[in-house]
């Protein structure tokens, strides 16, 4: 097959499950190549805005071509940012077909706006699309406002997800979390995204009772990830003599405000890394005993996966979806609960002889590259015959 991913953000802005679907199906046999169309924003990337190329260009990243492009926002133009988006996508889909001849299927990520663009060149040319889903409900009020929402934009993603040949949701749960605004009037299965588990593999660890107990948290520093309760559990923990280390990584979490929610709790046991890379991230994993995430919204936190696949359990809440709860590997407490959490922490602390390989064998029958490319060919081939 001749397959065409296009994603509505990525690098410098994430958007790296799209590079590990593409590099999975590539690896069956495939002809896959991503279409970015990034938009950068002056205020959040300034640097970017002024540096990155204002030109089309192509370039391999992980033995995958992307044809690439940068829009520059215009800062509150949301409409006009989000049309242009389409229209730039639209045009960069002439050239690509120019270049390369048309795709069999384009595989959209979110309906914002990557599944929009895919519906009206499936109406120009005909090629069927799906979309892959990764919004999670706590993005999309923040961007249209608690349901039900007026605002223009619903209409246009309702339309996507109805002629969309299927919407695969990573997790079964965002069907019924996103229906307040798109319904559930559309074609639909879950998938999980994919994990690289050969990257991210089982290692041994070795578990010292001497020494503190490890945890870790790899995530921006942001309201949605739930660090302040993350926090008010490590102090109750410190308060009761508990032996233990909390390592964080992650955007923004080597500033200021981080910083000084730190030093408000006054506690002692905790390490700051700042934004890491990939390679950055198994490293942290390998060092630590355990993950632990307390958000308040999620869709399918791929670090869990992640750090499961490498071996150590993980604390999250009730938003982790149920195909990441994985037996023995995943706990899950309430959102917003401190006392809840801060038990949990010291249970798996006390633990300390879950089963890391049959943790790790249990990811990656559900998220390897090989399980969740077959999966993409097999529901790719039913729609193109």
């Amino acid at each position: 097959m001749h397959i065409l991913e296009i994603p509505s953000f990525f690098t410098p802005y994430g958007g790296e499950f799209c590079l590990e679907q593409a590099k999975a199906l590539k690896a069956l046999g495939h002809e896959v190549r991503i279409l970015s169309n990034v938009q950068l924003g002056f205020t959040i990337g300034g640097k970017d805005y002024m540096v990155l190329p204002f030109t089309r260009f192509e370039h391999e990243r992980e033995g995958i071509t992307i044809y690439q492009s940068y829009q520059r926002g215009c800062p509150r133009m949301v409409h006009h940012n989000a049309m242009r988006w389409v229209s730039i996508v639209e045009s960069m889909f002439r050239t690509y077909v120019y270049r390369y001849g048309k795709p069999d299927i384009i595989h959209a990520h979110c309906a914002k706006w990557a599944g929009y663009a895919a519906m009206q060149i499936c109406r120009q040319y005909g090629i069927p699309y799906v979309i892959t889903e990764h919004l999670s409900l706590m993005s999309l009020e923040d961007e249209f406002g608690k349901a039900p929402s007026d605002t223009w934009q619903i209409p246009l993603l309702k339309q996507a997800y109805q002629q969309a040949a299927m919407v695969l949701p990573v997790s079964e749960e965002l069907v019924a979390e996103t229906a307040c605004y798109y319904g559930t009037d559309y074609r639909w299965q879950h998938l999980s995204n994919v994990i690289d588990t050969d990257f991210f593999h089982y290692a041994e660890r070795d578990y010292r009772t001497d020494s503190p107990f490890r945890f870790c948290c790899v995530a921006d520093y942001s309201y949605r990830k739930g660090y302040d309760v993350l926090l008010d559990a490590c102090r109750l923990l410190q308060e009761q003599g508990c032996d233990i280390e909390l390592h964080i990584a992650g955007r923004l979490t080597d500033r200021k405000a981080c910083q000084q929610a730190i030093a408000e709790r006054g506690l002692t046991q905790i390490v700051t890394h700042g934004q890491i890379d990939r390679e950055g991230v198994r490293t942290l994993l390998y060092q630590n005993d355990a993950l632990v995430l307390a958000s308040r919204s999620e869709v399918q936190p791929l670090v869990l996966l992640e750090a499961m696949s490498t071996g150590i359990p993980v604390i999250g809440t009730e938003c982790t979806p149920q195909n990441q709860r994985i037996a023995g590997g995943c706990t899950v407490v309430p959102i917003d609960d401190v006392e809840a959490l801060a038990a949990a922490m010291q249970h798996v602390a006390q633990e300390r002889n879950t089963d890391g390989k049959a943790i790790s064998d249990a990811v990656k029958r559900m998220a390897s590259p090989k399980v969740v490319g077959q999966q993409l060919v097999n529901l790719f081939n039913g729609i193109i015959v």
